[in-house]
């Protein structure tokens, strides 16, 4: 694999698929097909102010592959989303999809926008003039959106209404992460969490361990992160460090995490309240047997993967390890799962959502829990079995994986 640093994610993304596409035996014409999203739309949202000043809004939808079925993907409100990152993250989730056996594509869509500095009644003119700019290429049998950073539930079932009253018939298949009321999934929040601590216990097999005898770093505390503290805890592991935007708190002898979960505030920050802190950098080099960064991408690189003390690593975030990073933790022994595999929970959530608004019949939660650990687990030891046969790091096991599908399903209809 080539040892680059800083490149931005779809560069860094569209490395690995090019070995993983050379290791499959796959043509560059397939790589070519592979590496960009097939279309993405660039569009302006003008929208009424609460000062009435109108202002323009800048957001992307973009959509990878659709040779398997629809595509499907989050969208994020973030101040700093690009193209380039939509482009990539829609690449992810098509090869999320392939891992965890999903008839999706990958789609993902964002807007620039900071959703912090914003009034409830302009999120929603917001989240309607988005419906509003992309319905033409979206649908519940095109490409199907869901929540991701910096978007929630309420603003899903704003999207959800729009596209309702644009199609002028009730449409809850056209989009997943909606509210329990309105077609929403029982399990649907505490989705990739569930499927990180799936993905926390076949790493702990392979390692000969259990998780009650483990200590757990978690950098970051927002949605995942929290709920993923709060069931570790549940489940007698040792929550030793967590962090948020503002730092991060250490005690080897474990955390309160009940205590920490009820003094969040709403945006999931909490090491204010304390005088003895770290940086986010640090908490990632503390003792554990388990680091899970569930925070941003590009965390553990070249500099810092030396100083790594944890055995497993468990990616939450999507792109926290470097190329460069995966290639010197794994020569030093560290077993990587990788985002792809590690936080595909909330997709195969979104899946069974949107199979209940087709078939308009819905599971309880045990049945969401009961099938989501049955995917998950197929998916790691689908990933672990290349890992080990073909002799190739866990990301790059996990990209052949994804890849193999789409590859094939784009063969067979004659593109490639």
């Amino acid at each position: 694999m080539i040892a680059i640093e800083n490149l931005n994610v779809l560069d860094s993304t569209q490395i690995i698929i090019g070995e993983a596409i050379k290791k499959l035996g796959y043509s560059t014409e397939m790589y070519e097909l592979l590496k960009e999203p097939l279309r993405v739309l660039h569009v302006r949202i003008p929208i009424q102010m609460d000062n009435q000043k109108v202002r323009i809004f800048t957001g992307y939808r973009a959509q990878h592959n659709d040779s398997i079925g629809p595509t499907k993907g989050g969208i994020r409100f973030h101040p700093d989303v690009n193209e380039d990152e939509v482009k990539a993250l829609s690449i992810w989730m098509s090869l999320k999809c392939g891992i965890v056996d999903l008839p999706f594509g990958g789609g993902k869509g964002g807007v620039i926008c900071d959703p912090r500095e914003m009034s409830f009644g302009e999120l929603e003119r917001l989240s309607r003039g988005y419906v509003r700019a992309i319905s033409q290429i979206v649908g519940p049998n095109k490409d199907i959106p869901a929540p991701d950073v910096m978007t929630n539930s309420q603003i899903m079932a704003w999207m959800m209404d729009e596209y309702s009253r644009i199609r002028e018939f009730d449409s809850p298949g056209f989009i997943t992460g909606k509210p329990i009321v309105l077609g929403g999934s029982q399990g649907r929040e505490t989705a990739t969490a569930q499927g990180v601590i799936i993905m926390i216990k076949q790493a702990l097999k392979i390692r000969g361990k259990n998780l009650n005898e483990a200590s757990v770093v978690i950098q970051g505390f927002g949605n995942a992160g929290s709920y993923l503290a709060q069931f570790l805890h549940e489940s007698g592991a040792k929550v030793v460090g967590i962090s948020d935007v503002y730092g991060a708190i250490y005690d080897e002898d474990g955390l309160d995490i009940p205590s920490l979960l009820d003094r969040r505030d709403s945006f999931g920050t909490v090491t204010k309240l304390f005088s003895k802190t770290i940086t986010n950098q640090q908490v990632l080099e503390q003792k554990c047997d388990i680091l899970v960064p569930a925070a941003i991408e590009n965390q553990i690189t070249q500099e810092n993967a030396a100083k790594i003390q944890a055995g497993i690593i468990v990616e939450a975030a999507n792109g926290p390890t470097t190329i460069e990073a995966t290639n010197i933790l794994t020569d030093r022994g560290v077993l990587i799962v990788p985002d792809i595999l590690a936080n595909a929970g909330g997709v195969v959530v979104s899946y069974f959502e949107w199979v209940q608004n087709n078939q308009g019949y819905y599971w309880s939660e045990a049945e969401i829990e009961s099938k989501l650990q049955d995917r998950m687990e197929k998916a790691f030891d689908n990933v672990y079995n290349v890992h080990e046969t073909r002799g190739v790091n866990m990301r790059l096991a996990a990209y052949m994986v994804g890849v193999r599908k789409m590859a094939e399903a784009s063969h067979l209809r004659g593109w490639i």
